[in-house]
């Protein structure tokens, strides 16, 4: 099997490629490309790509994830969050090939107080959240066969995230303001890619067409979320809890965006390991 990562060098992407480097699914049949070496926003070079290079599979982990950003970048957040995902799905009718899609909790409005399931109605927010709609529409609507994985809060030992930011802030500031009134669920980036790599991948065939949820474990706000790096970093930055008022952002985001995992649970037998558990092996990484 010949799998196509795109967007390698993003978190997801760099958790992927040191998963498969390991794998007895995926062994050496990985193929890591970023934007330097394939834009997935042209369909011209994606399909010169296709024609010299095999695929069975495409992992589409490439997004433009900057939220505020994208309020005002709207052009290029919808160039890669949804024409490129139209050029993937045209694509892999012409080509042959299956596709797995990474896309976000920001789909939802955050009204609901109880975990969302994939048969929950999309209202998105952001020009973020919107774009990524989008894509999954034109996947689900054009590609020979996917799977759609909205996931949340993701973190890693790779790249900028949440975690990070966290650690340096603390080391500069006398203390750290933090919003507490957004639930969602922190996903470390490396246990998504196990799943991706030794679960959905063998799963594919049987499993095509549905979207599915994976989070870690349990909730959290962004506040629960800081104070957690904290503690198991053993940082003594105090950490303060305001509201979303008091944080002023371009984007508007869900209050609520706890994902319901009963679906890829049942249908992959994957176990999910608890947020808190997941944040201190990624920290372990970090030292």
């Amino acid at each position: 099997m010949n799998i196509l990562v795109t967007g390698s060098s993003g978190q997801l992407g760099s958790e992927i490629r040191k998963i498969s480097a390991v794998s007895p699914v995926a062994g050496n049949s990985c193929i890591f490309t970023d934007v330097t070496d394939l834009d997935i926003t042209s369909a011209e070079a994606l399909d010169l790509f296709f024609k010299s290079t095999p695929v069975d599979i495409v992992i589409n982990c490439a997004a433009f994830t900057a939220v505020d950003r994208a309020e005002k970048e709207t052009a290029a957040a919808r160039m890669i969050n949804s024409s490129a995902c139209k050029n993937l799905a045209v694509l892999s009718r012409k080509h042959g090939f299956g596709i797995i899609h990474i896309s976000t909790d920001f789909v939802y409005d955050g009204r609901k107080n109880t975990p969302y399931s994939e048969r929950d109605r999309t209202c998105p927010l952001s020009v973020y959240g919107r774009t990524k709609l989008e894509g999954e529409k034109f996947i689900a609507a054009l590609a020979e066969s996917y799977i759609i994985i909205r996931t949340s809060w993701l973190y890693s030992s790779f790249g900028s995230n949440f975690v990070k930011t966290i650690i340096r802030a603390a080391g500069e500031k006398p203390e750290l303001k933090i919003v507490c009134d957004q639930t969602g669920t922190p996903t470390y980036a490396g246990d998504l890619a196990s799943a991706i790599i030794n679960y959905i991948l063998p799963g594919f065939t049987s499993n095509s067409g549905q979207v599915y949820h994976y989070s870690n474990e349990g909730t959290a706000s962004w506040y629960d979320f800081a104070v957690a790096v904290c503690d198991i970093r053993g940082i003594k930055t105090p950490v303060k809890p305001i509201k979303t008022s008091e944080y002023i952002s371009p984007a508007k985001r869900p209050a609520y965006s706890v994902l319901s995992k009963e679906k890829i649970k049942k249908d992959f037998g994957i176990t999910i390991p608890y947020w808190r558990d997941s944040l201190k092996s990624c920290l372990d990484l970090l030292k």
